[in-house]
């Protein structure tokens, strides 16, 4: 795989999961809670994040042939997926949807590690269906699917490292630059999720797009 593939992958799965965005959610889901206790909820969900983007990864194309659906399909309706998701970021309602996920995991007073952390908010739908489009794209190779898992894995890490300096971070862009760099990451992914939807309409057999 080359390094430009490589890089659409890590700007992708970067976009769609959107570690500055889920960094200030982090402070406020852990909210009093002591710097190592911080380090070890951060942890576990990333690590649960990453086991179930690693699933997806792996079996989604095998499960997809098991339903009957073509990959193709796929493409288009995981392009569909991810448009919809920079919408969202496009007008907020990413944002208002995750902060209500965020209060509902208080209310409850639970560990947010694995709800709503982990899933949806790290390994979320659009997350799932973007390791599916990167690891089973046409004449892939297992050492590229390994490549595009190492990717993933890069990610999780840049959210854990956030998560570490989430308050940090939250200060120094406030909620105006956090707003900022929503709207620029989805007006990427827009781009990012017509290239899909084009990509499996090429692959249907209409040429030229």
């Amino acid at each position: 795989m080359d390094t430009a593939a490589l890089i659409t992958a890590f700007v992708t799965l970067f976009v769609v999961i959107d570690p500055i965005g889920l960094a200030p959610l982090f402070v406020a889901l852990t909210q009093g809670a002591g710097g190592k206790a911080r380090r070890a909820i951060g942890l576990r969900a990333c690590l649960i994040a990453a086991g179930l983007l690693t699933v997806f990864g792996v079996l989604g194309d095998s499960v997809l042939d098991f339903i009957g659906i073509s990959m193709p399909a796929f493409r288009i309706a995981g392009g569909i997926l991810l448009f919809l998701t920079a919408l969202d970021m496009l007008f907020e309602r990413r944002t208002k949807r995750r902060e209500g996920q965020a209060h509902e995991a208080e209310a409850a007073d639970n560990d947010p590690s694995v709800f709503p952390l982990a899933m949806p908010l790290i390994a979320g739908p659009g997350a799932m269906a973007t390791m599916v489009l990167l690891a089973g794209a046409p004449g892939i190779t297992w050492s590229e699917v390994l490549a595009i898992h190492a990717v993933m894995a890069a990610v999780i890490a840049v959210v854990f490292v956030l998560f570490l300096g989430a308050g940090l971070m939250e200060r120094a862009l406030g909620p105006t630059g956090i707003n900022v760099v929503t709207r620029l990451l989805g007006m990427l992914l827009a781009a990012l999720s017509v290239q899909f939807v084009l990509d499996g309409l090429h692959a249907t057999g209409l040429t030229g797009l």
